[in-house]
């Protein structure tokens, strides 16, 4: 690669970011401090990637395939141009019969700048984009994250960032593989449609256990003794792989693989008492949607692998999870994003790639986009996880707003070239593609047409009221975003900044803070609950606090309204790099206290407690496919962690349904000085237990708990004397992943079971530390 005046070797995939820091270490980290900067201004050149090779002499047609280009680039063979490109969202083939040799071959990709594009596109016609990106930047297919983001920095790579190969056809070869599947009165019917332009096909599916099923091209056949494919927490994610070959002479000339699980999959939106409902039915079972919303895990796209998005979403799966929502300011994730999702039984709500921004494509835009469309949709549409494709990100809930700040006076037209895109074009792909899959125009929508696109009685909606506390007037059908911003551990913040760095508003925290006014509203709020501690690593803690009571408390409320709500995806789940933002799970791999607290508030069986001054009403939600019989058990306990008084009641909790008790007054109830502790036990196990303070944490009278922690074996022993709230335990001399973290104890010893990590000692903090050292940071 040269450019920039550097001339280097590197790996392809790769990008003009990889190649200088990854590859050949010449530009500094540039998540480190504020080096954003230094790569930002390099992409205001031109790069050239270029590579010799020599190939056999083809007998067939050749095609030059490049499954991923960014974004501008022009493409020469042997100094012949074979195309120019303008999406990164695309795969490119360039037929190069007749143009290669047997030695010295050279191909050569020329990155324009789209810094500069962008600018001069802008001048000529204007188009808003989010206000923390590059300006002008709906002007260019590529990942919206790479220009800039309330949570991510402006990093416009360039590259060759997919495979590039020959492939020479010699023969007959396949064309569209198209899976579909039937369920009808209990049983599964599965039909594969095939294109080849000659040969033989052969199709079979290799059922989960090894047997060989014969399909007929076609031809709708039964699959005997199926075995159902389902979300995470209602059953298992058996796969059948679907195999055609096509044949020549005997011989196999080319051949596709495809996984896929069995399964009736809907998007049920019917008239109900509250309007219109908006969930998942998976084989029959309504199921209320449990995930977080994804983002493109690195800016070097690179370094974005199978093994780290596995990781990721592995850890979804233990939090019990059961969907993930991919954000439409991204990029396609590969197919083994797919294939993941499938493994772990993780319904995908999935955006297009569109976001936060106002369009205006000219006939060439409008032909790609179509193309990028149909592309990505037959790679993915025959994945089980798939559940919901959607037109774009908050466009239409913002859309009048877009158009006022863009400057435009052509309203009328811009609501034409919307309505064009995203509920015509794109839903006839859609139709003609993968006419199975459910579809709607943009998150958050109530049916399209800019008809309350953000209502309460039908669709689903984004909730980003500051104040979390007035949640419980609000009864959305589905809620795909919503959540509050912390920042990450010391730990994590020490992979970007100086020991000088760590204050809340220093000029590197600042850098990291992309959502305008984003600290000050932190600090506001944790004001109203949390003393405001004087060191930075409990700064830090406290907002963690903060972030997780804010998603609990809406998910609580949503999910004890199960049937009216169904379906909470907090944003977001990961980070693009070390930085002050939304995500429960940090760059570096580390759980927020978020994180944890999505295991427990998530739990398949959930007891939750709607609290209001001297009264309260527990109520247990079952997302479980079986009725449930348990002991629903609550206690007043004292700041010294002992139990003042307390009653159990056993409850039938009936399988996908949520069960309230009676409200219960506490009329003795001292606020500041006690609290209330509550669990519901099934089978002499506590499978959900929770604690409520009925005042904020600040005005709450904690005795010093005077904590303990030793690790023994692979669990580490807590020991209290009193009430701890929010206890943390952090590996000193290495990072540990725990069974639980962020929780409360009363009086007495918890053991905490280590999954994995290692350190050889730990450091254990509660709320109480806040009072402590309390002041001024």
């Amino acid at each position: 690669m040269s450019g920039g005046g550097y001339a280097v070797f590197g790996q392809i995939p790769g990008s003009v970011y990889s190649f200088l820091h990854v590859d050949n270490a010449l530009l500094p980290d540039p998540y480190w401090r504020e080096n954003e900067r230094i790569y930002t201004e390099l992409t205001e050149n031109e790069f050239v990637f270029e590579r010799e090779f020599d190939c056999p002499c083809f007998g067939g047609n050749v095609s030059l395939v490049m499954e991923g280009l960014d974004t501008l680039c022009s493409v020469y063979l042997n100094g012949e141009c074979l195309g120019e490109t303008n999406n990164m969202h695309l795969r490119y083939a360039f037929d190069v019969r007749g143009k290669l040799r047997k030695e010295g071959n050279c191909l050569r990709v020329v990155c324009h700048s789209v810094n500069d594009f962008i600018r001069r596109t802008q001048e000529d016609k204007r188009l808003f984009g989010a206000v923390d990106c590059m300006d002008g930047y709906p002007h260019v297919r590529k990942a919206h994250s790479m220009m800039g983001w309330d949570w991510g920095p402006q990093l416009p790579d360039a590259g060759i960032w997919r495979s590039v190969y020959l492939l020479e056809k010699n023969s007959a070869e396949l064309g569209e593989v198209c899976i579909e599947q039937f369920h009808e009165n209990g049983e599964v019917f599965v039909s594969v449609q095939v294109e080849s332009d000659g040969g033989d096909v052969e199709i079979c599916a290799v059922a989960p256990n090894g047997k060989s099923i014969l399909l007929a091209p076609g031809t709708k056949q039964r699959i005997e003794n199926p075995q159902l494919w389902w979300p995470n927490g209602l059953g298992e994610q058996p796969l059948y792989e679907i195999v055609v070959r096509l044949k020549e002479g005997g011989e196999v000339v080319d051949e596709r693989r495809e996984k896929i699980g069995l399964r009736s999959l809907k998007l049920v939106r019917k008239e109900d008492a509250f309007g219109e409902s908006f969930y998942h039915e998976v084989n029959g079972i309504p199921v209320f949607a449990k995930g977080a919303d994804y983002i493109p895990e690195d800016n070097i796209f690179s370094r974005i692998t199978k093994e780290r998005t596995r990781t990721l979403l592995t850890h979804c799966k233990a939090c019990h999870f059961n969907a993930i929502r991919v954000w439409g300011g991204g990029y396609y994730p590969d197919d083994w994003f797919f294939e993941l999702c499938d493994e772990l039984g993780l319904l995908v709500f999935f955006d297009c790639m569109f976001a936060c921004s106002l369009y205006d494509p000219d006939a060439e835009m409008f032909a790609s986009i179509e193309e990028e469309l149909t592309q990505n949709l037959m790679r993915i549409r025959h994945h089980a996880s798939l559940a919901l494709l959607c037109g774009n990100n908050e466009i239409e809930w913002h859309f009048h707003e877009y158009v006022a700040l863009a400057g435009r006076t052509d309203r009328a037209y811009l609501e034409g070239v919307y309505l064009d895109l995203f509920e015509r074009r794109i839903p006839r792909i859609v139709e003609t593609v993968a006419p199975w899959i459910a579809y709607i125009p943009s998150s958050p929508t109530s049916g399209g047409r800019f008809a309350n696109p953000n209502g309460e009685e039908s669709g689903d909606c984004h909730d980003w009221e500051t104040d979390f506390s007035s949640i419980r007037g609000k009864f959305y059908r589905y809620v795909s975003e919503f959540g509050f911003q912390a920042f990450p551990c010391e730990k994590t913040v020490k992979t970007f900044a100086l020991e000088e760095d760590k204050a809340p508003f220093s000029p590197v925290m600042k850098h990291r803070q992309r959502s305008g006014g984003g600290t000050e509203l932190i600090i506001s709020q944790l004001q109203k609950f949390y003393p405001y501690p004087q060191e930075f690593s409990l700064f830090a803690y406290a907002t963690q606090l903060l972030q997780a009571q804010s998603v609990r408390y809406r998910v609580e409320h949503f999910r004890r309204h199960r049937g009216r709500c169904m379906g909470t995806l907090y944003w977001q789940l990961n980070d693009i790099w070390p930085a002050i933002s939304w995500a429960s799970i940090d760059y570096c791999g580390r759980y927020k206290a978020l994180q944890y607290a999505a295991k427990r508030f998530y739990a398949p069986v959930l007891v939750s407690c709607e609290e209001a001054e001297n009264r309260m009403r527990l109520c247990v939600t079952n997302d479980t496919l079986e009725s449930v019989h348990g002991m629903l058990k609550w206690s007043i306990c004292g700041a010294d962690g002992v139990e003042i008084y307390g009653e159990e009641t056993p409850m039938d909790v009936p399988a996908l349904t949520s069960t309230w008790q009676e409200q219960i007054t506490l009329p003795t109830l001292c606020a500041m000085h006690q609290h209330v502790r509550y669990c519901f036990v099934v089978d002499g196990e506590v499978v959900s237990e929770g604690c409520t303070l009925f005042v904020a944490p600040k005005e709450y009278a904690f005795v010093a708990p005077m904590l303990q922690a030793s690790i023994q074996g692979d669990e580490i022993v807590l020991i209290s004397q009193a009430f701890a709230s929010q206890v943390e335990i952090e590996g000193v001399d290495g990072d540990l992943l725990l069974e639980d973290n962020y929780f409360d104890m009363e009086r007495g010893e918890k053991r905490v079971r280590i999954l994995s990590g290692k350190a050889t000692a730990v450091r254990v903090r509660s709320v109480y530390d806040l009072f402590e050292k309390e002041g001024a940071v």
